[in-house]
């Protein structure tokens, strides 16, 4: 990490130093530094306070040179390095003549500088700086303070940043294993993720992705970013949540650097891919590849009532899914240093997963007749294979200017799709479960699909007077995509798989948003202040190509103004306040009109009709740092949403069955609310121990007076997280971490897909999640020379106790479900870190002197 702030600065500097050099121009000062003269070398050791080496210190030496732009004198970088393990240091081709500096910087303590003087006379080549003490220092950032090494979680403005490299637990695993031991950040047994209970929106890299969490491998990601509250400035997307942004890793250090890891759970499940960087002078290329298996297995049970039917009927249900496949990640990045101001960078991502699941569930249904009751029993085993295969493209330019904050960037973010998958329903009939099979049905379908995703955006920063800076942008986002669900029945009779046309559709979509913003912002003394507005216009196209009905929805331009107000205050605290407006579209499956007929007992059914629901939300937050580098955040939320998108289960006539039955699909609420306090506390309790604890304790209700006459009771819930990290001698890490989630209704559903039969949410305003909890450990072992190699034991859900169960009802049915996914999963990871810090990797041998001066600091 030293060597990473280190080189961040020396790779900013090393390109204008290398420019600048040449015969000095007439009217130079005297004190000024100019090539061609004789050179020398300098060494000396850096010690602390008690005389005892410091190691992985960076040191600069810094000449002067005039800007060409300003004709100002300026500081540039002649060369640098770290130190090695007893604190040494050595440079050489140093120049004899002109003003030189040494410049000394190490996290955890006190900036250095120290003037470098080779005196007079040609036989002073060499000068002996001695040892150059250093003085601790605590380093604050905003609301954390930190010594020596980067915390797990920071503030950054509207921003609550998690650092990944701390949580060992997610080593081998993807970002859903990450979002668990992110606080405000709630993840059930499917990877569902949401976020003050409702679905944030995901963004990679600062912008929208359809890539899904299980498709993101852990040790690609550096950091994840909470917004809870975004500003004008962020896409108005999301709806009653927030944005969560992951932050992949980028090599910012010159030479070369990498990772090889490989792992396998408690399954066989193996996982195994590396990552490596290359940075010179004008070039940046990142690469990195992974490879995941699944074996996940889960079991549930469901056990309903259904009051609707006549007789009345009494069904138990057991389940027991498994998984078999694997997924396949891929990424490069290139950077290219046009000049000191101007960057471009182009990117790609590959992805292809495989999964062929495997399903049996066990029907047991009791007919309750006035005069008894009758029993029969089923069993069906499903079958079949998933396949999806996507390519990503991204460019981006950057364009700083002379005037210090202000800087244009434009990016565009290309991404399309194909899957296919194909499922296979054998369902055997039986009396009773010990007699023999009576009959039998076989159901069959098939889904192809595609989809594209382009993103074209500007954004344009301008400082204004004094700390005052204007920022604006133009988005464009333009989804297309397509689906075609064939569905089939066995005729017993030719023993030939017979389509349903009627339970079979055709699809395809347009779904485009256009938008504008303008962001004002400014600090005066203590008080900041940022105000927004953005405007977004949005259109919707459907076709049913089978059959040619055709839908349309048009969205005219919408604002979505923001204001966040931030007062510092004595004894490092501060408080915050932010208001926001946003939407949330209906997506594509909760869209298309298409009816899922695969489980009898839970048809599912998209709704064409669906419309944006708009969020209103105010938030205050207070943070303070403590002595000792500990700090506390507190929030104060309120959400209010109009047209609510959820989930709702309603008698209807269905034409294939020609009956009336019980449909699952959308529709728009007549509002929901919810209000909460959220607590975050970083306790640094010594040397060896970091506890992280957060808890949101929360208020929800969601109204459907309009569609059924009834609404929701409130319902005070409490969500927590708990997370310690522990280094011990010998270079074993443990990380131990708990969460804890109380009886609470049952989260807004904008999933986009309709899940696992019967195990569903059926409607946020229509039951509970029951209290649940999970416990994870880990322990991490790192050896060799500069803890190179590490190895990872990690064991989550260590009680079995991360269960999902819910209690669903209406004027239809009472129910509940029960499930349990991969409990007491084991993972072994082995990782490999290799690499380099050369400044001249691809100099010419003209500059091995200087290569050998760098070379000597490894």
């Amino acid at each position: 990490m030293k060597r990473l702030l280190f080189l961040l600065n020396i790779i900013l500097v090393t390109t204008v130093a290398i420019a600048q050099q040449g015969n000095p121009p007439a009217g130079m000062p005297a004190g000024t530094m100019f090539p061609g003269s004789m050179t020398g070398q300098v060494y000396g050791k850096i010690v602390d306070a008690d005389g005892k080496p410091v190691a992985d210190v960076s040191v600069m030496v810094m000449g002067t040179v005039p800007d060409t732009l300003t004709k100002k004198m300026k500081d540039v970088l002649l060369t640098g390095g770290v130190t090695k393990a007893n604190g040494d240091f050595r440079f050489s081709d140093i120049p004899l003549r002109g003003a030189l500096k040494l410049k000394i910087s190490a996290l955890g303590f006190t900036p250095a500088e120290q003037a470098i003087s080779f005196g007079k006379g040609a036989g002073n080549l060499s000068k002996d700086l001695g040892n150059i003490k250093l003085t601790k220092e605590i380093v604050q950032l905003e609301t954390v303070t930190v010594t020596a090494s980067k915390p797990l979680i920071r503030m950054d403005g509207e921003k609550k940043i998690f650092s990944v490299e701390k949580d060992i637990v997610s080593a081998g695993g993807t970002a859903i294993d990450v979002m668990k031991n992110v606080p405000s950040v709630q993840v059930d047994i499917d990877g569902n993720v949401t976020m003050r209970n409702a679905q944030p929106q995901l963004f990679l890299d600062g912008r929208p992705t359809t890539l899904s969490l299980d498709q993101i491998p852990a040790n690609t990601i550096e950091s994840v970013e909470v917004i809870t509250n975004p500003s004008a400035k962020f896409d108005a997307s999301g709806g009653n949540a927030g944005i969560l942004n992951i932050v992949l890793k980028k090599n910012k250090k010159t030479g070369y650097n990498g990772n090889l890891q490989a792992g396998i759970d408690k399954y066989g499940a193996i996982s195994g891919g590396g990552d490596i960087s290359l940075r010179q002078q004008k070039f940046n290329f990142t690469a990195n590849a992974m490879v995941n298996q699944n074996k996940g297995r889960s079991t549930g049970s469901t056990d309903r009532i259904n009051f609707a039917e006549v007789p009345a009927t009494s069904i138990f249900q057991s389940t027991n899914n498994r998984n078999n496949g694997q997924f396949m990640f891929g990424r490069v990045g290139f950077d290219y240093f046009v000049t000191n101001r101007t960057t471009i960078s182009i990117g790609g991502v590959k992805v292809r997963g495989e999964m062929n699941p495997s399903d049996f569930m066990a029907t047991t249904t009791d007919s309750l007749y006035e005069s008894g009751t009758t029993s029969s029993y089923s069993e069906r085993n499903t079958s079949g294979s998933r396949i999806f295969n996507g390519t990503g493209l991204q460019l981006g330019l950057k364009q700083l200017f002379p005037r210090e904050g202000e800087e244009l960037t434009a990016d565009l973010n290309i991404f399309s799709g194909k899957n296919s998958a194909n499922s296979l329903y054998h369902t055997d009939f039986f009396t009773t479960k010990e007699e023999e099979i009576n009959g039998f049905q076989e159901q069959k379908l098939d889904n192809t699909g595609k989809n594209r995703f382009i993103t074209i955006q500007a954004d344009y920063v301008r400082p204004l007077k004094g700390k005052a800076k204007i920022e604006t942008g133009v988005r464009a986002q333009l989804r297309n995509t397509a689906t075609d669900i064939d569905n089939y029945l066995l005729n017993q009779g030719t023993n030939e798989f017979q389509l349903l046309e009627n339970a079979s559709t055709h699809y395809k979509n347009s779904d485009n948003v256009y938008a504008a913003y303008v962001s004002v912002s400014n600090t005066i003394k203590s008080f900041g202040y940022q105000v927004g507005l953005r405007a977004e216009s949005s259109e919707y196209n459907g076709e049913i190509t089978n059959t040619g009905e055709s839908f349309t929805n048009k969205y005219p331009v919408s604002l979505f103004p923001s204001v966040s107000l931030n007062q510092q205050l004595k004894n490092n605290q501060q408080l915050q306040f932010s208001y926001s407006r946003r939407i949330n579209r209906p997506n594509f499956f909760q869209l298309i009109p298409f009816t899922d007929y695969t489980d009898p007992l839970n048809i599912t059914r998209g709704n064409s009709n669906l419309v944006p629901e708009f969020t209103q939300s105010l938030e205050m937050t207070y943070s303070k740092t403590f002595a000792g580098n500990h700090s506390f955040l507190a929030s104060t939320y309120y959400k209010y949403t109009d047209n609510l998108i959820t989930r709702y289960q309603e008698m209807q006539y269905d034409n294939v069955l020609e009956k009336e039955v019980l449909v699952n699909s959308f529709i728009n609420a007549n509002s929901s609310r919810s209000f909460g306090v959220e607590l975050t506390s970083v306790n640094p309790l010594a040397k060896w121990w970091d506890m992280t604890t957060n808890i949101n304790l929360y208020n929800s209700k969601i109204n459907t007076e309009e569609k059924s006459g009834t609404a929701t009771d409130d319902m005070w819930s409490m969500f927590g997280k708990w997370n310690n990290t522990f280094k011990l001698p010998k270079s074993f890490n443990i990380q131990l971490s708990a969460t804890y989630q109380s009886k609470t209704n049952l989260p807004v559903n904008q999933s986009t897909g309709f899940g696992p039969p019967m195990m569903s949410a059926m409607s946020a305003s229509q039951g509970y999640i029951k209290a649940n909890y999970g416990v994870d450990i880990a322990i991490k072992k790192s050896f060799l020379k500069n803890n190179a190699v590490s190895a990872t034991l990690s064991f989550n859900d260590i009680f079995r106790t991360r269960k999902m169960q819910q209690y669903s009802y209406n004027d239809y049915f009472r129910q509940d479900v029960s499930r349990l996914r991969d409990p007491q999963m084991v993972r072994f990871t082995l990782a490999y870190r290799f690499g380099k810090v050369d400044m001249s990797l691809f100099k010419r041998k003209n500059m091995r002197s200087m290569n050998e001066g760098m070379q000597s600091m490894e």
